[in-house]
């Protein structure tokens, strides 16, 4: 196997989402996905807005070193990765990166307010459906879902029929855990 047909085979497995079985619940998937990408951009603004005053209240509070480069971070990761969920692009290295923001959010508001279910309940959601999409990726209704078929298409013979062997074997494997 090529280098190329290696990195192609690479690219199908990062971008193929874990299907559901029908269209119904793929509609909810996609929904969900949606929902969350769109309405976290304007966390992301809110940072930009005044990144000083974020840097100060939130970064320097839990003990990060350069406080207003890890304010930028956030808020990039924040500007990017929820555009990019929201359309179903890059699915799960954008939903990583949301994770990793609310993951800090959480341990921010534990340090601050302990475990007070006011304060850490819309961050553990947020970060409860970016992990959610980083593990299982962008769904069917997606642009990460049309570039595995592409990908794989293009896909020499013998690396579709392989790809189709480590699938089912997969599904066996789950199968028999159940």
């Amino acid at each position: 196997m090529t280098l190329t047909q290696r990195l192609s085979t690479l690219a199908v497995a990062a971008l193929r989402p874990s299907l559901a079985p029908n269209y119904w619940s793929q509609t909810a998937w996609t929904i969900l996905r949606v929902v969350a990408g769109l309405v976290m951009i304007h966390n992301g603004l809110d940072k930009l807005s005044n990144i000083e005053s974020f840097a100060e209240a939130y970064v320097k509070v839990i003990g990060l070193p350069f406080p207003i480069f890890f304010s930028y971070c956030a808020a990039f990761t924040e500007l990017i990765g929820a555009p990019l969920l929201a359309i179903g692009l890059f699915t799960r290295p954008a939903a990583a990166g949301l994770f990793f923001t609310m993951a800090v959010a959480m341990f921010h508001h534990i340090k601050v307010a302990g475990f007070s279910i006011p304060y850490l309940e819309l961050s553990m959601l947020y970060a409860a459906c970016f992990l959610f999409f980083a593990v299982n990726g962008a769904g069917l209704f997606s642009i990460d879902s049309l570039l595995a078929g592409w990908l794989n298409a293009a896909l020499p013979q013998t690396a579709q029929q392989r790809e189709a062997l480590e699938a089912s074997y997969q599904t066996a494997e789950t199968a028999s855990k159940q």
